[in-house]
């Protein structure tokens, strides 16, 4: 798993809504970049998760922050998910979740005694040369409180302005 200080990894592509691969890089544009790892769209947690960006995002956008968010859902659901959700950001499709691998997210996981690979929902903050500042997660300090995690979020880049 990445750390605090590291470089994001910007070659790994994935896919936009539009089925055209991108690279994180295109994303430094801003001051910082909120780069969210969720398991599924449309689950419940995922759903809190998304919508507390949703809500906040006019709050993360004036603090001069890009929020995009990945998982391993393809286009189409990414599409459903944004049109039910009223959603106001980018949602990336990692369907071959390379780029959670490459960020050491892609991991086992359990759930009624099943074991299984999935993805462990976890944000960073990243500024503008691709340096991680902050982490929330299950491997992180901070862990993710999916209901007012934009509000966790803003609230660390306001202690660095």
């Amino acid at each position: 798993m990445l750390s605090i200080g590291d470089q994001i990894p910007t070659k790994t592509t994935v896919l936009d809504k539009d089925n055209n691969e991108v690279s994180l890089d295109k994303f430094l544009d801003k001051k910082y970049l909120v780069l969210y790892f969720y398991p599924k769209d449309q689950t419940e947690g995922c759903t809190e998760e998304a919508c507390s960006f949703r809500d906040n995002n006019e709050v993360l956008e004036k603090l001069d922050a890009h929020v995009v968010g990945i998982s391993c859902d393809n286009q189409k659901s990414h599409g459903k998910f944004i049109a039910k959700e009223s959603l106001n950001f980018q949602l990336l499709s990692d369907e071959t979740h390379k780029l959670q691998e490459d960020f050491g997210i892609w991991a086992e996981k359990s759930m009624f005694g099943k074991t299984y690979m999935g993805t462990l929902r976890t944000t960073y903050l990243v500024d503008k040369s691709g340096e991680i500042l902050e982490i929330w997660g299950p491997n992180a300090e901070n862990k993710v409180t999916t209901k007012t995690h934009a509000e966790d979020v803003a609230a660390r880049i306001k202690s660095l302005l």
